[in-house]
C-alpha cells in the first residue's frame, strides 16, 4: 500500500539564516530543606505509636498497599513497613494498589513496582498482584464498590501512600490514602467505574463515597501517608489510623500544598520539559504545574504561570512506555511518539474516561525542528522577546533554565539565583538541545 507522505518541517522564509531566540540563564529555586534523616526509624516509630498491631493476632497476614507513583525514598520506606509488621510478629506481603495501570495487568502491575526496587528479594517478603476483585456492594450514593480479592483475603490492609494535590481538581482531599482505597484497590474494574461515576458526581465525591464503603468493610487498618518538600525530599511520615483517615488527610494535604514546587514566574511564552511520565504525575507533566487539564485546556489555574507552549522532548523509560498526559503537550519529538507504548497509554487513558490525554500532538524529528516550529505560535513577532523556561520534569524543580527576557522577574524574587550565563542554546549534531549547565 503506498505510505502517506511525510511532512518535512521547513522554517519561515525570513528565518532561513537560522531562528535566533533569547539567550538562556541557568537558575536555582530554593526550598527549605525538610529532609527527614532516619526514614526507617521514623516509619518505625510512628508505626508504633498508632497501634496498628494490636489490632491483629500474631501471625495475622497483612496486605501492604503500594502505588505507581514516582516517590522519593519508596522501596526504603516501604522496606520500612514491612520490617515493623514483621517486628510484630505478623506475616506481610505487598501488592500493587494502582487501578488501571501497569496496562491492568497482573504481570504489568508487579513489574512497575519491581523498578522502583520493591520485589521480594528487596523487601523480604512475597509481592502478589491480582486483577481480581471482591464486590463490596453499592454506596449510599450508588456506587459499586470493589477491593483486589488477595488483599482482602488478608487478616488487615495498610496502605502506602503520599498525600499530594491532584492533577484535574481542587479539594480538600485529592491524591493520597482514601484515593488509594477508592480507584487503587479497585484495580481494573473498580478505577473504570469510579470514573464513570466522576462524570456526574464529580472525583472527590466518589473518592469519599467508596473510600467510606471500604473503611466499613472492617478490612483496613490504617495507612501511612508520605509527603514531600519542594526538593522532592521525603520530608514528613505520618501513620493515619482508620478512625480519623478522612479528617486527618484534609490537614495532610493542605500541608503538602503548602510545600509544593511550583514554575515561580508570571507568564512563559514556552515552556521546555525534557521528560514526561507516570512516575513524575498522573498525568505524566503535573497539570497544575504546566497550565493544562487533562482534556489539553489551557491556563485553568489561576495559581499556576500563563504559558503559552508546551514543547516535550522525551518519555521517561520508567513509564514503561505509558504516555498519558501527552495530549496537554502542543508539540513533541518523533523520539518521544517512539518510545509510547500504545497499550499501556489506551487503557489507562480509557480507563480514565479521558481520550483526550493521549492524544498525538505535532511531532518532528529533532529538538530543534520542534522550537524552531512552535517559537513563532505566541504572538511576539520580534523573537527574541520570548519568554521561555525549561525544565527537567514537573517533579524536580529546584533547577531552571530561563530566558533572558525573564531577568527582572528572576533577580525580584529571593528563592531564585543565577548560577551562570546567559549562555546561547545550542544544538548538537544531531539536531536535540545541548543542556546550558
Amino acid at each position: 500500500p503506498r505510505q502517506p507522505a511525510r511532512f518535512i518541517w521547513q522554517p519561515p522564509a525570513c528565518y532561513t539564516s537560522g531562528m535566533d531566540l533569547p539567550r538562556l540563564l541557568p537558575v536555582r529555586q530554593t526550598f527549605p530543606d525538610r529532609a527527614i534523616k532516619d526514614i526507617p526509624g521514623t516509619v518505625a516509630r510512628e508505626l508504633r505509636q498508632a497501634g496498628f498491631a494490636s489490632r491483629l493476632k500474631p501471625g495475622s497476614s497483612v496486605a501492604i498497599g503500594v502505588g505507581s507513583r514516582g516517590i522519593a525514598n519508596l522501596s526504603l520506606i516501604v522496606r520500612a513497613v514491612v520490617d515493623y509488621w514483621k517486628s510484630e510478629g505478623m506475616q506481610p506481603f505487598l501488592f500493587p494498589s494502582m487501578g488501571s495501570h501497569g496496562a491492568a495487568t497482573a504481570e504489568g502491575q508487579a513489574q512497575v513496582l519491581a523498578d522502583y526496587g520493591i520485589h521480594e528479594a528487596a523487601m523480604g517478603c512475597p509481592v502478589r498482584s491480582s486483577l481480581e476483585v471482591v464486590d463490596l456492594g453499592k454506596t449510599p450514593e450508588g456506587i459499586d464498590t470493589f477491593v483486589d480479592r488477595l488483599a482482602f483475603e488478608s487478616d488487615g490492609i495498610m496502605l502506602v501512600a503520599r498525600v499530594k494535590w491532584h492533577t484535574d481538581f481542587d479539594a480538600k482531599i485529592e491524591s493520597g490514602l482514601y484515593k488509594m482505597m477508592a480507584i487503587g484497590l479497585g484495580k481494573q474494574a473498580g478505577a473504570k467505574r469510579y470514573h464513570s461515576c466522576a462524570y456526574t458526581m464529580g472525583i472527590e465525591t466518589v473518592i469519599r463515597s467508596v473510600g467510606r464503603r471500604v473503611l466499613e468493610s472492617g478490612k483496613i487498618l490504617g495507612g501511612l501517608a508520605i509527603l514531600e518538600d519542594g526538593n522532592h525530599n521525603t520530608a514528613h511520615l505520618a501513620a493515619v489510623p482508620v478512625e480519623s483517615m478522612e479528617p486527618r488527610e484534609e490537614e495532610l494535604l493542605a500541608l503538602a500544598k503548602s510545600w509544593t514546587a511550583r514554575i515561580p514566574l508570571t507568564e512563559l511564552d514556552i515552556l521546555i520539559v525534557d521528560e514526561m511520565g507516570k512516575n513524575f504525575s498522573g498525568t505524566g507533566m503535573d497539570a497544575k504545574i504546566v497550565n493544562r487539564n487533562a482534556v489539553g485546556s489551557y491556563n485553568p489555574w489561576t495559581f499556576a504561570p500563563r504559558i503559552g507552549r508546551i514543547f516535550v522532548r522525551d518519555l521517561s523509560p520508567h513509564s514503561h512506555g505509558n504516555a498519558v498526559g501527552v495530549g496537554m503537550a502542543d508539540i513533541v519529538t518523533d523520539r518521544l511518539v517512539s518510545h509510547i507504548d500504545w497499550t499501556q497509554s489506551l487503557m489507562n487513558a480509557l480507563t480514565a474516561n479521558h481520550p483526550a490525554t493521549v492524544r498525538t500532538p505535532i511531532h518532528l524529528p529533532t529538538d530543534r525542528e520542534c522550537l524552531e516550529a512552535m517559537a513563532p505560535t505566541v504572538g511576539k513577532l520580534n523573537l527574541m522577546d520570548l519568554k521561555i523556561g525549561w525544565i527537567r520534569n514537573t517533579l524536580e524543580l529546584s533547577r531552571l533554565n530561563l530566558s533572558e527576557t525573564l531577568r527582572d522577574e528572576i533577580e525580584a524574587n529571593p528563592d531564585l539565583t543565577i548560577v551562570g550565563g546567559p549562555v546561547e542554546i545550542r544544538y548538537g549534531a544531531d539536531g536535540n538541545l545541548v543542556d546550558v549547565a
